[in-house]
């Protein structure tokens, strides 16, 4: 017989054997992907004698990780029964066969052209695939962009059925899975061509730098520099997350390693849970928008465009300024208004002894940045850094691996690599029914016809469209089909490429701190023990520049540094003084003039939506708008400005702590 105590331990061990599993596969897409990447980036011929074509490279990259979805995410996302396992072992080792069979025939698939016409197995292989791929985004991404895939997948079989708009000549299901799995414009196009040649390195480095004690390091370092300062701790989740999130990618990640830290101090300090809450949410979420790393999405604006990386980077910094600013002057209002102080000297960490301990963090960042600028190096800069940040991380004694570490890391960065591929691959099944119909040709004329040649009405369908969308996606796969349908009417419209792609990035993030969705909110309300909804709605109002900031560079290519000097220094600084007037007036306390008495309800309220209004109108491109030259745009928003502050002065609150300086 079996004893009760062995019995538990029998199911205990029977239980953790797919865990274990998990993890080895994890670790193993992990090593094999980063030697792919390597021999593929620097050319070291590992294999001997035998050259890879580079449809040959995409098809590994996913023969080694695409399988592993099955193995490391449980059929029910809980613990797996036992015929569970016995169905995730066949998923994955169907999936292995299919993409053996790719990897073997890539030379045939490229030269023969058999995204048109191909022999039988490859027809039945790719059917078989684009069900695994689904299957796959749905255990990695959700039921709803798994609907969402699944259907725009299937429109090419009907598509000559479908009303007027949408309407096209319909594929076969043979046709249709072949130009799927066989050519280069879906499963295996530009977004896992992004991935296999630049993002693979860029997500080792952010594991690297979280695994080696970056994100401590960062948010000590923030609290060195400004947790005494008034609202400090609110500041300080403002630093160290858009230092994180930039690197990490990861809106929800961010919130939830750095927001453990941010939120209780910030609570502590006097901020309200919900506000606090909200803060680290858009902290969070703004910070993948940051460069200089900027999430996956951006290395996927650089292959659509065709265009370094570095042009991204430089086109992203003026709005990601804005946005941080109005973010960074709401928080010191809100603090003003409220009498909130920073934290004692004495709580807080030594900014020397701080640096010393982390000093190689900063330098790896100055390396990866220097290689991207300036060297123009991209795709090898994240091996760089990382390989010197394990390095010195290894030599220093804080934060130093054993193989529980490394394996940890290893795991770490193989779910991701996992993750993003099938996410990338779902996504590609959305871009190529749109291809193989010609839809993605035509939608830009039909988006065009309906805004009846407006460009400003072409952006608000855009940025609905964008929002919606984002709801029910991850950030990458709404920009993506995005960046296919809508980018190319915003182009014809006359609008600069680069900025249309940044717009569509910008509104598709908005989900995360926008009610019912809010992510990002809801995420940070659980940290902070406070409503979900009031986060949510404390959120949306502490990231409100964000909904604007995407049309002022849109419509004024000067704010991602296009044209002449002159003209970017006399936009950057009406922007500037625009969206600090607008952050102040929110939260009901502008810098250098005060706020208004809390008894003069009326008063106040009046003097702040003047003040939001000029602000709008110094700072939004009113030429591209409503035709006006800049004097006289100018001018609008300088008057309501000045009687919105004129009222503040004279109605300001004297009664109020005196603020420390911010």
């Amino acid at each position: 017989m079996v004893s009760a105590t062995e019995e538990q331990g029998g199911v205990h061990h029977d239980a953790a054997r797919p865990a274990r599993a998990a993890g080895i596969a994890a670790a193993v897409t992990a090593v094999v992907l980063c030697a792919l990447a390597l021999n593929f980036i620097y050319n070291l011929r590992l294999f001997v004698g035998y050259t890879i074509i580079l449809n040959q490279f995409y098809y590994l990259c996913v023969f080694f990780s695409l399988p592993m979805v099955f193995v490391i995410w449980p059929l029910r996302g809980k613990r797996r029964a036992g015929w569970e396992v016995g169905l995730d072992t066949v998923l994955c080792l169907l999936t292995f066969g299919c993409m053996a069979f790719m990897v073997w025939n890539a030379r045939r698939v490229s030269s023969e052209g058999w995204e048109y016409v191909a022999p039988e197995p490859a027809i039945w292989v790719s059917i078989l695939l684009w069900v695994l791929v689904l299957e796959a985004l749905r255990r990695v991404g959700g039921t709803v962009i798994t609907i969402i895939a699944a259907v725009i997948s299937i429109y090419p079989l009907v598509a000559g059925v479908m009303p007027g708009p949408i309407s096209a000549a319909s594929v076969s299901v043979r046709d249709t899975a072949i130009f799927y799995v066989m050519s280069t414009e879906s499963v295996f196009g530009i977004p896992l061509a992004a991935f296999a040649t630049l993002v693979i390195g860029y997500i080792i480095f952010g594991v690297a730098l979280q695994q080696t004690g970056g994100g401590p390091f960062f948010i000590n370092l923030a609290f060195a520099l400004l947790g005494t300062v008034r609202g400090g701790p609110a500041k300080v989740a403002i630093f160290s997350s858009g230092l994180m999130g930039s690197i990490s990618g990861s809106v929800i990640t961010n919130v939830l390693t750095t927001g453990t830290m941010t939120i209780p101090t910030m609570k502590r300090t006097g901020f309200a849970p919900h506000y606090a809450g909200g803060i680290e949410a858009c902290a969070s979420t703004g910070a993948v928008l940051m460069p200089p790393v900027m999430g996956a999405t951006a290395f996927l604006i650089a292959q659509f465009l065709g265009v370094g990386y570095a042009d991204v980077v430089f086109a992203a910094i003026v709005p990601s300024f804005l946005y941080f600013l109005a973010l960074f002057v709401q928080i010191d209002a809100y603090a003003a208004r409220n009498g909130l102080k920073g934290l004692p000297r004495v709580e807080l960490p030594r900014l020397g002894k701080v640096l010393a301990e982390g000093w190689y963090y900063l330098i790896a960042m100055g390396v990866l940045i220097y290689m991207i600028v300036s060297l123009q190096r991209e795709a090898t800069a994240p091996f760089i850094a990382t390989a010197f940040v394990l390095l010195l991380n290894q030599i220093f004694p804080h934060n130093r691996w054993g193989l529980a570490e490394a394996m940890g890391f290893l795991r770490a960065v193989g779910r991701l690599f996992a993750e993003l591929v099938a996410i990338l691959c779902g996504i590609g099944l959305i871009v190529g029914a749109l291809a193989v119909t010609g839809m993605s040709g035509t939608i830009a004329n039909d988006l065009l016809h309906l805004a009846g040649g407006s460009t400003l009405m072409l952006l608000i369908m855009g940025a609905v469209a964008c929002f919606v969308l984002g709801m029910g996606m991850t950030v990458t796969a709404a920009y993506i089909f995005l960046a296919i349908a809508l980018v190319p009417a915003l182009a014809r419209a006359g609008l600069d490429p680069m900025a249309a792609h940044l717009f569509v990035l910008y509104w598709s993030m908005l989900s995360y701190i926008t009610p019912p969705v809010a992510l990002a909110a809801f995420s940070a309300s659980a940290i902070a023990k406070a409503n979900p909804i009031r986060t949510g709605f404390a959120a949306m109002r502490l990231g409100s520049v964000i909904y604007v900031v995407p049309f002022f560079f849109v419509l004024e290519p000067a704010l991602i540094l296009r044209g002449d000097t002159a003209t970017i220094l006399f936009r950057l600084a009406e922007a500037t003084v625009g969206v600090t007037l607008i952050a102040g007036a929110l939260d009901g306390h502008v810098l250098g003039v005060g706020h208004v008495e809390r008894r003069h309800h009326a008063i106040g309220l009046l003097a702040r939506v003047l003040v939001v209004v000029g602000g709008l109108l110094i700072a939004a491109p009113l030429v591209a708008i409503l035709g006006i030259d800049r004097a006289t745009g100018l001018m609008l928003g300088v008057v309501p400005t000045v009687a919105g502050l004129a009222l503040i002065r004279v109605f300001r609150d004297r009664a109020s702590p005196t603020p420390q300086t911010a």
